[in-house]
């Protein structure tokens, strides 16, 4: 089989099993916001935002690191299992540890009533942990579907335990108090069902993946594991860079705004307005899942860097159209929401637009990994990372949300900077600037003018909004279409 072609096809079914599943869990965020008070919501955001952390910090990079060590060791399974025991200890010791001291954490980041939350979490975070290596073996091995499936099933069981615990439960205990539901259900715990609902469903995976994890000789070598530790720690420290950058302001938040201004409250509102995001996110996650793969399989070509450089150009204008798309017609999106969660639609479009910036930056930085230069994409993240901080400190405590929301802009679009005149110096590429400007300065106009529109009936907005982003597309056609006619009359001849 054509190795490009099963790279293509593995490709397609990783990415579509993230993109779906990203997808369906978006729409527990609307079930959510229905349910809990914006108040109630921050607890979901609040808390996800520190599992994000503690997350990378659980797997330390031995994710990859296996990927690395079992590619090129003639043991593989030798590489698997060092790593597995390695990750069942550490996930082991964590859980252990947060088990004593539950009470400790909840206190010092302000859940002192609730320190079952600390330990439903600590689950969470050590099976997933511990099944992040299960899970690359999966991959390594090239078992596409396996992996795909079990990551639908648990999204599936996730979303399933949060409609019974959600919706069926109260509503069958409405009607009949007796219900044997009791046994499951219990009013008080509120939005614990959000983290209980999680804690089941890896739970199940860890049952699936319970096959692969038994299948192996357990073998532990502990110079090979020093040696995967040493690879792995500098993918640890920009993955926490990583994290500061896309959680930070949401723990920040609860730290720097007093109580009068109700930070969780803007913890819940913001978290929903970076929900509301998700298409523009999913469109970077799947490009991502193509774009690396592609260059590095063309990166001896004669044409990758022209490539590279159309593949921008076009990576920008469908970005640009979904930032329309999304903002022309957000008054869609608010139907789905209730009213309380109003005000966070201001940010979206700032959330949007940092979203791309990443999108671009993520595009831009293949010239440190085809050139073999890796360690700038660390000082590049840790540099994003002082900024965010820096700034989120400076104006949480003035703007609240919204001063995190325009940091998370500044942050990507700086990176993006950086990265694009680094990558001009060691691994120049021709990317047409004035070209994408223009269709920045396009897309600007357009959503400049939506703002006269504003109070418009939605019957006399939306065809308006609907021929903003008909003159958009036709601004792309013109300026394009010798080179769309090229590339059609190219791939007719091939």
């Amino acid at each position: 089989m054509n190795p490009f072609k099963k790279l293509a096809g593995d490709t397609v079914i990783y990415g579509m099993s993230s993109i779906v599943g990203r997808f369906l869990n978006w729409w527990l965020m609307p079930l959510y916001v229905s349910l809990f008070t914006p108040e109630e919501y921050g607890v979901v955001t609040n808390l996800y935002s520190y599992v994000a952390f503690f997350m990378v910090l659980l797997t330390y990079g031995m994710e990859t690191g296996y990927f690395r060590f079992a590619s090129k060791n003639s043991e593989p399974e030798k590489v698997y299992s060092t790593s597995l025991i390695s990750l069942f200890f550490t996930s082991l010791l964590f859980l252990l540890f947060v088990v004593g001291f539950k009470d400790t954490i909840a206190g010092l980041i302000q859940y002192p009533n609730h320190s079952e939350y600390i330990l439903w979490f600590a689950v969470i975070l050590s099976v997933d942990a511990f099944t992040a290596i299960p899970f690359a073996r999966l991959r390594l091995n090239n078992r596409p579907l396996k992996f795909a499936s079990i990551k639908l099933v648990n999204i599936g069981f996730s979303i399933a335990f949060n409609l019974f615990f959600l919706l069926l439960c109260p509503k069958v205990l409405e009607n009949n108090s007796d219900s044997f539901l009791n046994i499951f259900y219990s009013p008080e715990i509120g939005v614990g069902y959000v983290f209980i609902s999680n804690l089941l469903s890896s739970l199940v995976t860890l049952l699936l993946l319970f096959p692969e994890i038994i299948k192996i000789n357990f073998h532990f070598n502990g110079k090979l594991l020093l040696k995967m530790l040493s690879y792995s720690f500098p993918i640890l420290i920009v993955g926490l860079a990583g994290m500061v950058n896309q959680n930070i302001d949401k723990i920040l938040i609860r730290f720097l705004l007093p109580e009068s201004k109700n930070p969780m409250e803007q913890i819940g509102i913001y978290g929903a307005a970076v929900k509301i995001a998700v298409l523009m996110n999913m469109f970077i996650q799947a490009f991502r899942y193509a774009f690396e793969p592609f260059f590095f399989s063309q990166a001896e070509s004669k044409d990758d860097k022209n490539i590279h450089a159309d593949i921008m150009k076009y990576f920008v204008v469908f970005g640009l159209l979904i930032f329309l798309g999304m903002t022309l017609y957000i008054d869609v999106i608010k139907l789905i929401i209730p009213d309380t969660y109003d005000e966070g639609f201001s940010v979206v479009p700032l959330i949007l637009l940092a979203n791309l910036f990443f999108g671009i930056y993520f595009a831009l930085s293949m010239w440190y990994k085809l050139s073999d230069l890796t360690r700038f994409g660390a000082y590049i993240s840790i540099f994003g990372a002082v900024v965010t901080i820096v700034l989120n400190v400076i104006l949480i405590p003035a703007y609240g949300y919204k001063g995190s929301a325009f940091t998370v802009l500044v942050c990507f679009f700086t990176m993006m900077v950086i990265s694009y005149f680094l990558g001009q110096k060691y691994y120049p590429i021709p990317y047409n600037l004035k070209r994408i400007g223009l269709y920045f300065l396009i897309a600007g106009v357009i959503f400049f003018l939506s703002f006269f529109t504003h109070k418009l009936p939605g019957k006399m907005k939306f065809p308006i909004h609907t021929l903003f982003v008909i003159l958009f597309i036709y601004s792309f056609y013109i300026l394009e279409k010798r080179r769309i006619r090229s590339l059609f009359k190219f791939s007719k001849k091939k």
